[in-house]
C-alpha cells in the first residue's frame, strides 16, 4: 500500500531552483571574466631605452657606410693578342708612369714589327728612285729647251740679216720670208717646250707627293708596330700604388684584357650606400661627415648613382680637408650626411618603428616612472637618430623609443 508524501514536490522545486541559480551564477561569473581587461604586465626599466620629448632644433641626417676608394684610378690594359712571360711587380708597390709592370709575348708582333720595317725600307728606296729619275727628266727638258731657245736666236738672226740683205736688194724676197717663218716656228717650238717643262714639273711634284705619301704611311705603320712591340712591357702609366694585378705568368690574354689596376692614393673619395627609402633627400654639395675610427674628416656630396642595387644607392662624398692617419684605399668609413635644419620643433629619438610623415604609438611614462601608457603619436620628418613629434607629445614627455611592437596589445604596462 503506498503512502503520499506531500513534502517530495516542494523539495523538488527547490533543488531545481539551486541548481537554476548556481548555473546562472556560473554564467554571471563567466561573463564578468571575460569582459574584464588583462593584467598589466610587468617590464624592466633595465630592458627599456627612454627619452624625453624636447623643443628645438633638429638637424636631419641619414647615415650609410662605405669604403674610401682613389679618384685618380687607371686600369692597363693590352694592346694585342700576347702571353704573360713574367709580373714584375707586385701589388702594394709603388710605382712610377715608366715602371714596367707585366712583360708581355707575341711572336707574330714581333714579326708584323719587321715586316712594317722593311715596307718603309722599299718605299724610301722606291721613292728615291722616282725622285731621280723624274730630276732626270726635268733635266733632259731643260737641255732641249736651251737647245730649242739657241736654235730660235739663230733663226731670228737669220731672218733679220736676210731681212737687211733684201733692203739692199741682195736677196730675194722669198728668201726673206722663208728665214721669218722659220725662226716663227722655231720660237713657237721653243714656247711649247717651255709650258711642258712647266706641266712636267708640276706632275713630277704629284708624284712625289704621292711617293711620299706612301713612304710616311709605311713609316706610321711602323711605329704602330713598334708601339705594339714596345706595349708587351706593360707600364704603369701613371706615378701611383699598385692595387692589384689580375693575370699569372704563362697565361694568355686577349687585346684589351685589364691587366692591372693604378691609383693615387693621395686622393680619395668615399663610396657610401645609403637605404633607397632614405636617400631621397640627398642632393649634391650637401655636407657630409666621414668617420674612419682614427678620426673624423668633413666632406660633401658629390655624385648620388642614378640607379638602385640591392636597396641601396651609392653615394660619393669628396673629401674636403685632410684625412685622418691611416686612411687608405679600400677602408671601412662611416658618414653621416646632412639633409637640413629645422630651427624649432618637438623632437624625440627615433624608434625602431615610427614611420616617417606617418602616424604610431608609443608607451608614454607617468609622472612616477611606475607605469607608462600607449599614445597614439603623428610624427613628421626624420632624422638617422631623432624624429619630429607633429602630434600626441608634449615637451617634457618621457617615452619609451626602444622596441616595444609586443607590448602594444597592452594599454598600460608596469615598469619595475
Amino acid at each position: 500500500m503506498d503512502i503520499v508524501r506531500p513534502a517530495a514536490p516542494r523539495r523538488k522545486l527547490v533543488r531545481r531552483g539551486v541548481i537554476g541559480g548556481a548555473i546562472l551564477a556560473v554564467a554571471l561569473t563567466t561573463l564578468g571574466l571575460a569582459r574584464l581587461k588583462p593584467a598589466a604586465p610587468e617590464v624592466d626599466r633595465n630592458t627599456l631605452v627612454l627619452d624625453t620629448v624636447k623643443r628645438g632644433p633638429l638637424t636631419r641626417e641619414v647615415r650609410g657606410t662605405g669604403v674610401l676608394t682613389p679618384e685618380d684610378v687607371r686600369w692597363i690594359s693590352t694592346a694585342t693578342d700576347a702571353r704573360v712571360e713574367r709580373v714584375v711587380v707586385q701589388p702594394g708597390a709603388v710605382v712610377r708612369a715608366d715602371t714596367v709592370v707585366v712583360e708581355l709575348s707575341n711572336d707574330q708582333q714581333q714579326q708584323a714589327s719587321s715586316d712594317a720595317e722593311w715596307q718603309l725600307r722599299a718605299a724610301q728606296a722606291d721613292y728615291e728612285t722616282m725622285r731621280a729619275q723624274l730630276e732626270n727628266e726635268r733635266l733632259d727638258r731643260e737641255a732641249g729647251l736651251a737647245r730649242l731657245r739657241a736654235e730660235a736666236k739663230q733663226a731670228a738672226l737669220h731672218a733679220d740679216a736676210d731681212a737687211e740683205l733684201e733692203r739692199q736688194g741682195l736677196a730675194a724676197h722669198i728668201t726673206r720670208e722663208i728665214s721669218r717663218t722659220s725662226a716663227d716656228e722655231t720660237q713657237n717650238r721653243m714656247k711649247i717646250e717651255e709650258t711642258r717643262l712647266r706641266v712636267s714639273a708640276a706632275a713630277q711634284e704629284s708624284r712625289l707627293a704621292a711617293a711620299k705619301a706612301l713612304v710616311e704611311q709605311r713609316r706610321a705603320f711602323r711605329d704602330l708596330q713598334r708601339e705594339r712591340v714596345d706595349a708587351l712591357r706593360v707600364r704603369a702609366g701613371i706615378d701611383g700604388v699598385l692595387q692589384q694585378v689580375s693575370v699569372q705568368a704563362g697565361q694568355r690574354v686577349a687585346a684589351g684584357t685589364a691587366i692591372a689596376r693604378i691609383a693615387r692614393p693621395e686622393r680619395l673619395k668615399a663610396e657610401i650606400r645609403i637605404a633607397e627609402t632614405q636617400a631621397k633627400d640627398i642632393v649634391v654639395g650637401q655636407r657630409a661627415m666621414l668617420d674612419t675610427r682614427n678620426g673624423l674628416a668633413a666632406a660633401h656630396v658629390a655624385r648620388i648613382d642614378p640607379s638602385v642595387r640591392e636597396g641601396t644607392v651609392t653615394i660619393d662624398l669628396a673629401i674636403d680637408g685632410a684625412l685622418p692617419p691611416g686612411a687608405r684605399p679600400d677602408l671601412s668609413v662611416d658618414a653621416t650626411i646632412e639633409l637640413e635644419r629645422i630651427a624649432d620643433t618637438l623632437s624625440v629619438a627615433r624608434p625602431s618603428s615610427a614611420p616617417e610623415n606617418g602616424t604610431g604609438a608609443l608607451f608614454k611614462l607617468s609622472a612616477d616612472g611606475t607605469t607608462a601608457t600607449r599614445t597614439p603619436v603623428t610624427f613628421g620628418r626624420a632624422s638617422a637618430s631623432s624624429i619630429e613629434i607633429r602630434r600626441g607629445l608634449a615637451p617634457g614627455d618621457s617615452v619609451i623609443v626602444s622596441d616595444a611592437t609586443a607590448l602594444y596589445q597592452y594599454d598600460r604596462i608596469r615598469i619595475r
